[in-house]
C-alpha cells in the first residue's frame, strides 16, 4: 500500500476521534444552568448603536402568610436564600404524604448547608389547614421547622400565588383543577425570586436533578459576586 494511501486512511480513522477530543476539551467547563421560564415583558434598548431585546423575567411577587407558628412571613424574610416550594394539604390521602417525605429528604440533604435553602409548603385547603394543623403535620414528618415553612392564609391569596406567580397550571401541563390545586411538582426559585425549574416530587431522578440545580444556582451567585468585585 502506498504511503499516501496509508496516511489518508489514518487521517480518516483518527479525525473523528481527534474532533471528539477537541470538542470535549472546549465544552468540559461548560455548565448548563437552570433556565428561566416566564417573562413579563421584553423591552428593546440600544446597545452600541444596535437594538437588542432585554427580557424582564417574571419574579414571584412579595406576600405575607402565616406559618406553622402563627407568624406572618414572606419572601423578604428569607433574604437571599434559594427556595424549594410545593402545594399540598394535610388531609390529602394520596400524593401529599410522599411529597412531604421527599421534601424531608431534600431538607436532610442540605442540612449541613442550611443557610443556602429554605423550604416552603403552601396549603391549598386553608379552611382545614389551620396553624395548629400545619404544626402537627410538620411534627408528624419530623421536619426542621427552622428552615421549612408551612403556610396558610386567605384562599384567594394562596391560589393566586400558585396559579399566577408559580404558574402551577403550566408546570403541570394544564392537568390541574384550578378550583382545587393538586400537583406533584416541586418549584425552584432563585435568589431573585425567578422560577428556575419544576420537578416531579415523586420521582427520584427529578429529585437528584433538583439538588444539582440548587448547587448550580449557588455557583451562579458566586459568579455574580466575582463580577461585582471586578467592577469596583
Amino acid at each position: 500500500m502506498k504511503k499516501t494511501t496509508l496516511l489518508a486512511l489514518l487521517m480518516v480513522t483518527l479525525l473523528p476521534i481527534a474532533s471528539y477530543l477537541y470538542v470535549s476539551s472546549l465544552s468540559k467547563d461548560a455548565i448548563k444552568m437552570p433556565r428561566r421560564y416566564f417573562y413579563d415583558t421584553v423591552m428593546v434598548k440600544m446597545e452600541k448603536g444596535k437594538k437588542v431585546n432585554d427580557t424582564v423575567w417574571h419574579k414571584v411577587r412579595p406576600f405575607k402568610l402565616k406559618n406553622q407558628f402563627g407568624k406572618e412571613v414572606g419572601l423578604e424574610d428569607w433574604g437571599g436564600k434559594i427556595i424549594i416550594a410545593d402545594f399540598f394539604f394535610t388531609s390529602c390521602p394520596s400524593i401529599c404524604p410522599k411529597l412531604t417525605r421527599n421534601m424531608k429528604k431534600l431538607q436532610t440533604a442540605f442540612k449541613k448547608t442550611d443557610s443556602l435553602v429554605r423550604f416552603v409548603s403552601f396549603t391549598v385547603d386553608p379552611v382545614r389547614d389551620t396553624v395548629q394543623a400545619l404544626k402537627a403535620y410538620g411534627d408528624k414528618y419530623g421536619i426542621d421547622h427552622d428552615t421549612w415553612f408551612m403556610l396558610t392564609g386567605d384562599r384567594n391569596e394562596l391560589y393566586d400565588i400558585a396559579l399566577n406567580e408559580f404558574k402551577a397550571s403550566i408546570a403541570s401541563n394544564g392537568n390541574i383543577d384550578t378550583g382545587f390545586i393538586h400537583t406533584d411538582r416541586f418549584f425552584l426559585l432563585d435568589r431573585d425570586r425567578v422560577v428556575r425549574g419544576w420537578y416531579s416530587g415523586l420521582d427520584s431522578v427529578n429529585l437528584d436533578k433538583l439538588i444539582k440545580d440548587v448547587v448550580l444556582l449557588n455557583m451562579e451567585r458566586d459568579k455574580k459576586k466575582k463580577r461585582n468585585l471586578f467592577r469596583k
